[in-house]
């Protein structure tokens, strides 16, 4: 036994105390079926964030202590399992997953969909799962039409020529169906701040919340992806779904031809 608990690492055994401490019945994790009383602490605390109040960005509660979910991953989830009924129908879907979430993909992935595609953009230094490829949003090498479902969520605001990447996402979905493309959004912000000419990492911080982000999103956000030719469907789940442990001021984004 002695032998056992050496080999527990100090962040291990933070996080069986903190799975310990947190449990109770508010929320339900719908990926590892953790029940817990509150929600742990995620994202970054910069002033910016809490100045343009930043919907899906920012210091917040939204983690769970067991998995690490996140609030923005059980909210996609709940729409694909208990409104879009994905796992309820058949598996003969093709899906792309742009830059993928950690538990929503190992279910996605476990499913066993006729196509299941994930691309990222490799960034020198870091590890990548096997299933996911190399992939530019701007350059997506597959065909017109091809997928039932595309997944791309907080990728955008890394991009410069966003409205090609929107182009790109919306030319590779069948026109049955349907795009969820979520950013960080301000709460406060009618419209959309992008300034290309800040490079440094440090500014960027300051300025966009974010080191790798190059915009700040405003309510503008509908429209732009409109601009690339989407219809978009704006819609809150957080009444219906509020144990899952979701941002209240989250909707999601779908898009469809």
């Amino acid at each position: 036994m002695l032998h056992l608990i050496n080999k527990i690492t100090p962040a291990g055994l933070k996080k069986r105390v903190n799975v310990f401490l947190h449990q109770g019945d508010k929320y339900f994790c719908p990926f590892c079926h953790y029940s817990s009383k509150n929600l742990a602490p995620i994202g970054l605390d910069i002033p910016v964030n809490r100045e343009k109040q930043i919907i899906g960005g920012g210091r917040r509660l939204g983690g769970c202590y067991q998995c690490g979910s996140t609030d923005r991953e059980r909210l996609i989830y709940a729409y694909l399992k208990e409104k879009l009924l994905l796992f309820d129908a058949d598996k003969n879907k093709s899906i792309l997953h742009i830059a993928p979430e950690k538990q929503l993909s190992r279910v996605l992935l476990n499913f066993n969909f006729r196509q299941y595609i994930c691309g990222d953009l490799f960034t020198p230094g870091y590890s990548y799962p096997p299933h996911v490829q190399n992939m530019n949003v701007l350059d997506i090498p597959y065909p017109d039409d091809t997928f039932d479902l595309v997944l791309c969520n907080h990728v955008l605001e890394h991009v410069p020529p966003d409205l090609e990447a929107m182009q790109e996402l919306r030319r590779v979905l069948k026109k049955e169906g349907q795009a969820i493309l979520q950013v960080p959004i301000s709460k406060n912000t009618a419209k959309t701040f992008e300034d290309f000419s800040i490079s440094d990492p440090q500014q960027r911080e300051i300025i966009f919340g974010q080191k790798d982000h190059i915009r700040i999103y405003g309510q503008d956000y509908p429209q732009r992806l409109e601009q690339a030719g989407f219809k978009v469907a704006r819609l809150n789940l957080f009444n219906e779904f509020s144990r899952y442990g979701i941002n209240p001021d989250e909707d999601l984004f779908i898009g469809t031809k």
